[in-house]
């Protein structure tokens, strides 16, 4: 069964790239393209998308907002388990009936992709993925069979009276809506909060679940969304092959031998990989061991080094093409271009400030000084001379007008598979790239199920008219746009400490894009500043990533690697005030193309 899913999972993921590049290259040599090709992509972002949600829930790496469970033990580490297992189980179990009911309401509406394959047959792996997820959930509920197939008779039992549509008054309601709360305090998935939100919240209206699932879908077959899955693929293929080795050696050869160089080597590494994986915590776990080493060479503090590492593998997200940037242009509705260029001059001020930080951080003489060796940095340079392309392949494709974003994502996908399988020979076809695109598919399905079902709630919130009833009370209480913007700013950093970058967008969005035209703030410029909080998110607790992640790969305490972070938050932070202050940083590159 592992090995049927990765090898589907990754089949999906190939063919996600395969089509967009054979469009591109039917229509340049014979002026034709593939009939659908576009719904094909986006309907195998959704295959895969579920896929790699099932994976992650196999492999126990469903996203989190909190680690309180993992804090326990004994007989209340059992008991508190048990409690958010089956409140997420209860979940999954309602999501599997409201995309079943989805599923044969498409089916009785006939519609088709292309060459007569039905919608509905695609749509089937919504229920298909949601009724694994139950299984898996209530397998890991507890450790015995009786006390899981009590959890999932107590699933089907809240399923059936869901499918009756038996009436659910405010009291049970707000029980329901307890328990989600509560299960998500103590380190239920983040899916399983979201999607029971939106479904206690519809149920409780007398409205139909199936919204859930018609939500979910239209989220993950957006017509930009397969640019997530392939431009994290690529980034995947990269930390797992040899770049990482072949470009720290370029940084350090270029700026090891001055003082902070190790610093900056490490800084640069960090942003030019989270900008292609879309997770820095990948970052963390592919470079953290080459590049901990090099900066304890250099003399610094093994404290100094963890925040350095901490702090550096929240950068790039900013950085065409950073998965963030995407994710906000869809879900704001912002041409994907624009948000690349409105990236690039804050993304770029975090990492000079990052390295400004590290450059203070070096001790005054090095434990070993070392003059430029030019030698040394043009064979550097040439060894990976394919991959410092990368960048170049990107923008290239995006920007020189012949091919589309998803299009450009694919080509840079596929560009990195073949350098790094048949040019540098780091990965094996047979063996290494079906691992590689099933640990892709994992992330990117756990992304994606958080942000279908946290359109539902958002769309819940709209149906409420909550975007424009905060649009009131904030108009009338605030007459300031600075003001408004440092209300918003303490807002986000709230909202960091709580929420992962994604869900995050997917729900707040919405509700903040009529705020800041109300106030006349630009698009882009609104953009950039939440996306600055939320990288500032990844360094707070109780959701700050880079601080599990980093704890986790050198085996340090959590307070410990916190306290080894501070510095890198505060720096992160004057970048933020900038950017506030600074409309300009976000909008005058997109201003120039225009």
């Amino acid at each position: 069964m592992k090995a049927f899913e990765n090898l589907a999972l990754s089949a999906a993921l190939g063919a996600m790239a395969i089509l967009p590049l054979a469009e591109i290259a039917l229509r340049a040599t014979l002026h034709t393209g593939i009939s659908g090709a576009a719904s094909l992509t986006q309907h195998l972002a959704l295959v895969a998308s579920m896929l790699g949600a099932a994976v992650a829930a196999r492999e126990g790496r469903l996203l989190s907002l909190s680690t309180v469970d993992s804090l326990l033990d004994g007989k209340s580490a059992i008991v508190v388990r048990f409690f958010t297992r089956t409140v997420a189980v209860i979940v999954a179990a309602l999501l599997f009936l409201a995309s079943a009911e989805f599923v044969l309401a498409e089916r009785a509406g006939g519609n088709v992709i292309v060459y007569g394959i039905p919608v509905w047959l695609a749509e089937a792996v919504l229920p298909l993925g949601f009724a694994i997820l139950t299984a898996r959930l209530a397998c890991g509920a507890a450790g015995n069979w009786p006390a899981r197939i009590a959890t999932l008779a107590l699933a089907a039992a809240v399923a059936f009276a869901a499918a009756r549509q038996l009436p659910l008054n405010n009291a049970t309601a707000l029980a329901a809506i307890g328990a989600v709360l509560a299960a998500a305090v103590f380190g239920s998935p983040v899916f399983t909060t979201l999607g029971g939100l939106a479904l206690f919240l519809f149920w409780s209206r007398g409205l139909p679940i199936a919204a859930v699932a018609l939500d979910h879908y239209r989220m993950v077959v957006n017509p930009s969304l397969p640019m997530i899955p392939l431009f994290t693929l690529a980034g995947y293929l990269l930390a797992e092959g040899g770049a990482p080795r072949r470009l720290i050696r370029v940084f350090n050869a270029l700026l090891g031998g001055m003082r902070g160089g190790a610093a900056f080597a490490t800084v640069l590494a960090c942003a030019f990989f989270t900008s292609f994986s879309g997770a820095s915590g990948v970052t963390i776990i592919a470079l953290g061991g080459m590049l901990m080493p090099l900066l304890l060479s250099a003399g610094y503090a093994e404290k100094s080094a963890l925040g350095l590492l901490a702090g550096a593998g929240s950068l790039g997200g900013l950085l065409p093409p950073g998965l963030p940037l995407v994710l906000y242009a869809l879900v704001a509705k912002l041409p994907i271009e624009d948000m690349f260029l409105a990236g690039i001059v804050p993304g770029l001020l975090m990492v000079a400030l990052v390295a400004a930080w590290g450059l203070r951080l070096a001790p005054r003489r090095p434990i070993t000084v070392r003059r430029a060796d030019w030698r040394e940095a043009r064979a550097a340079l040439l060894a990976a001379k394919w991959e410092l392309c990368l960048p170049l392949v990107a923008f290239a494709a995006l920007f020189g007008g012949f091919a589309t974003p998803v299009e450009a994502a694919a080509l840079t996908a596929v560009y990195a598979f073949v350098i790094e399988v048949f040019v540098y020979r780091d990965l094996n076809l047979r063996h290494d790239v079906p691992r590689v695109m099933a640990q892709c598919g994992l992330l990117v399905g756990g992304v994606l199920l958080i942000l279908g079902v946290a359109l539902g709630f958002t769309n819940f919130l709209i149906d409420a008219n909550i975007p424009e009833r905060l649009v009131d009370w904030v108009s009338a209480t605030i007459h300031s746009r600075w003001l408004f913007l440092a209300a918003l700013n303490v807002f986000l950093l709230v909202a960091g400490c709580v929420l992962d970058i994604f869900s995050a967008t997917v729900v707040l969005v919405p509700l903040l894009v009529p705020l800041g035209s109300a106030f006349g703030i630009d698009p882009l410029h609104l953009a950039i500043v939440f996306l600055v909080n939320m990288e500032l998110g990844y360094l707070t607790p109780p959701v700050g990533m880079n601080l599990f992640f980093t704890a986790y790969r050198f085996g340090k305490p959590l307070p410990e690697v916190f306290r080894a972070a501070l510095p890198a938050f505060f720096v992160l932070a004057t970048a933020l005030v900038a950017v506030t202050l600074l409309p300009w940083l976000a909008t005058a590159l997109p201003e120039l193309t225009k």
